[in-house]
């Protein structure tokens, strides 16, 4: 039996999780794996629960796919375990076989510019946490008193955060947006969003998909600026022009951008007001601008922001030719970076946990035995969600490789998970925190008033470690009481098909509640 530990239960944990079990069962002499995937959260699917946008159900559906990662045999949810806190590294490469680190990037890049700790500015990821709901963020963090918001970036988390400020919140209803959260969005005095990108259209990372959404927005009236649309008006290089060339994506933004820019619209006028819905809205999308400095006193008043222009050798910078805007809020979006593992090698320069195709790498530069990495914390943060199926394929290959006579440099590799079936294999018997023992009715088991039962030391890993710290995990069928309590709460409000729980004592209540 190989014992492995995933920390992290996001798209690049879960996806790793199913990749050792099913290519492990593959092998040339199958190997039997057990998964135990830590989280700190007593909430599973990291990014898709808590980083994916209320109004993007289809993207949110591969939480369904992910769930049945943890609903395999071979696989246990522990949540509420925190590394760093509740177990050490060394514990992990004491207790498992193997352990891959998963955590994803939490944390937004700064700006490093003058003001940009004013009240009134803030990441991006604190503003998604907490139209996400998520327990680290109050319910009350935001009030959306401002009447202009300035978001800097034109990424997909940019444009996410700007259709949710601009959106008619009616049409969240539906959604699991937590209650706290609507009711402010429809107390919201936001007029106009400004979403503000270093250099020109071509260059912006946001995918064709999402940049139409803003123009379907009922009531909001996206805006582009004629001379920031134009291809060479600031790029004597040609460098747009030859990724609208090359790049399909690129085409496709510039179609919707060029659609923007001969619009009618003044720039300069206030926004439409009288819409039917009450909450018109007008969406700035700006290119070639970067802000150098955030201005107020006691809190944000506007931003400085200066014309920025690439020469006809190719140098990107500054003009010297500055704009003032006004904005009472400024969020920024430039980039996630993944933050240090308590004991873990770690790159700061990189802010990646220094690897070689997942096996984590020594002071030395040598592969350390049993330490692996995948995802965002890997690679760095790229892709789409997608990309870490591959990735965690890489990382488990390699893993396989070295614990148990996997395919080699050189062998056939072994398919992608998603090309491999599960092994036919029941679940161990009478370990509470194997999920499928409950899967019969899943249900029943959020139900079940007896609660979780501390496992007996021996029957996993990380059971006497934890025990002796009075620490219980949160179990697969825990998480399930959190679910029924969603729904719950959404058949109460008439909303949708669940309403997320909006801090972490009411999370904690649904999953432990006070009556065991």
């Amino acid at each position: 039996m190989l014992n492995v530990a995933v920390v992290g239960s996001g798209p690049a944990g879960l996806y790793a999780a199913e990749a050792l079990v099913k290519q492990a069962a593959a092998l040339p002499v199958p190997v039997p794996v057990r998964v135990d995937v830590i989280d700190r959260l007593p909430t599973p699917y990291g990014l898709v629960r808590y980083g994916v946008a209320p109004d993007h159900k289809s993207i949110k559906s591969i939480a369904q796919y992910l769930r049945k990662v943890l609903e395999s045999p071979d696989v246990r949810f522990l949540g509420g375990v925190h590394l760093g806190e509740d177990v050490t590294r060394d514990d992990l490469v004491s207790a498992y076989d193997a352990v891959i680190y998963a955590t994803g990037a939490m944390r937004d890049r700064r700006l490093g510019i003058p003001g940009e700790d004013l009240p009134g500015s803030y990441a991006a990821t604190d503003f998604v946490n907490w139209y996400c709901g998520h327990p680290d963020i109050g319910a009350s963090a935001f009030t959306l008193d401002a009447e202009s918001v300035a978001v800097i970036g034109v990424g997909n988390v940019a444009v996410d955060v700007a259709r949710i400020l601009a959106r008619d919140p009616h049409e969240l209803h539906a959604t699991d947006v937590p209650q706290p959260v609507l009711e402010a969005l429809h107390a919201s005095k936001v007029r106009e969003v400004h979403m503000i990108g270093r250099r020109g259209p071509a260059h912006a990372k946001f995918t064709t998909k999402e940049l139409r959404e803003l123009g379907e927005l009922p009531g909001v009236e996206v805006v582009v600026h004629g001379d920031e649309a134009d291809l060479n008006a600031f790029d004597l290089a040609g460098e747009g022009v030859r990724l609208v060339e090359s790049d399909r994506r690129v085409r496709g933004n510039l179609v919707a951008i060029t659609k923007w820019a001969q619009g009618t619209a003044d720039p300069s006028a206030e926004p439409a007001t009288g819409s039917p819905s009450g909450h018109s809205r007008r969406l700035t999308v700006r290119f070639w601008l970067r802000p150098t400095e955030i201005l107020g006193t006691e809190r944000v008043e506007g931003i400085t922001l200066e014309r920025t222009a690439i020469s006809a050798d190719g140098k990107f910078g500054g003009t010297g030719e500055f704009e003032t805007l006004d904005a009472q809020m400024v969020l920024r979006s430039v980039g996630y970076q993944s933050v240090p593992l308590p004991g873990v090698p770690f790159d700061t320069r990189g802010s990646v946990v220094p690897n070689a195709q997942g096996r984590v790498l020594g002071e030395d530069g040598a592969p350390l035995p049993g330490e692996y990495v995948a995802g965002w914390l890997k690679r760095g943060p790229t892709g789409v969600i997608g990309t870490n199926k591959s990735d965690a394929a890489e990382t488990v290959r390699c893993l396989l490789e070295d614990l148990a006579g996997g395919p080699g440099e050189g062998d056939v590799p072994l398919p992608r998970a998603g090309l491999l079936r599960y092994p036919d294999r029941p679940p161990p018997a009478a370990d509470p925190l194997v999920p499928a023992a409950e899967l019969a009715d899943p249900a029943a088991a959020a139900a079940d008033p007896a609660g979780p039962a501390a496992p007996s030391d021996g029957e996993w890993p990380l059971a006497g470690v934890l025990a002796g710290r009075g620490i219980v995990p949160v179990s697969y069928a825990e998480w399930l009481r959190i679910e029924t309590a969603e729904a719950d709460l959404a058949k109460e409000l008439g909303r949708g098909e669940r309403v997320k729980l909006h801090n972490a004592e009411a999370i904690w209540s649904a999953c432990r509640p006070e009556s065991e």
